[in-house]
């Protein structure tokens, strides 16, 4: 059973048109994990966003792993990096400081066929999100989720999905206002006790019945 009262798939364009990702996404973006709130660093207008590609591993994929380990509750190997990012590397985004191209934001995703629908779908899966603390703020969170679902949709994904902890406030409103709702509760799903949300975005009109239906073939690779 969805929790939220609204059509259960929206096209790309009504979920730009949602004001409040404007009005929002910086009290969102300032504490993507935890309460405490550090100071944010100001910067230009003008972001670097680009898709990750296999030759910036040497450059790029030390900082992604240390951006991301800050604020998981798992610790995740160098191999379920590369698990992602070998294939999938089309759908990873990286924010890049203005000034000096250092990483302050990645999304990484895959995309592939999912077989507890009838008929089968293609499902995009968000595995990890992070943004640096001091750069939070800035609406790149929201910027990275909106090219990731781009490039899915683009790929005629059908759906996307994700989880992330209860107590993640911050990240399911992030999430809610691109249109994720919560379909499940994942009771004690992380090492450290903490229960998870699996939040869903159609693309495409599913059967609603099968949104709850989510094996968790996924557990054992990374989702935040």
């Amino acid at each position: 059973m969805l929790t939220r009262n609204w059509p259960i798939y929206c096209t790309l364009a009504q979920l730009r048109q949602n004001q409040l990702l404007i009005d929002m996404e910086t009290t969102t973006e300032k504490a993507m994990v935890g309460t405490e709130v550090p100071r944010v660093e100001e910067l230009p207008e003008e972001l670097q966003y680009i898709k990750y590609e296999h030759k910036l591993e040497a450059e790029y994929l030390p900082a992604i792993r240390a951006l991301i380990s800050k604020d998981l509750s798992e610790p995740y190997s160098i191999y379920v990096y590369r698990y992602f990012l070998y294939q999938w590397g089309h759908l990873c985004f990286m924010a890049l400081h203005p000034v000096d191209s250092s990483l302050i934001g990645v999304i990484i995703c895959k995309l592939e066929p999912h077989a507890s629908h009838s008929p089968p779908t293609l499902r995009g899966y968000i595995a990890m999100l992070a943004v640096s603390s001091q750069h939070r703020g800035h609406g790149i969170a929201t910027e990275l989720v909106r090219r990731a679902i781009d490039a899915m949709a683009q790929r005629d994904a059908d759906e996307i999905v994700l989880e992330t902890e209860e107590t993640n406030i911050p990240a399911m409103r992030l999430y809610e206002r691109l249109g994720f709702v919560r379909s499940k509760k994942l009771h004690r799903y992380y090492l450290n006790g903490n229960s998870a949300y699996r939040l869903v975005l159609l693309l495409r009109s599913v059967d609603a019945d099968a949104t709850n239906d989510y094996a968790l073939d996924d557990r054992d690779i990374a989702l935040r």
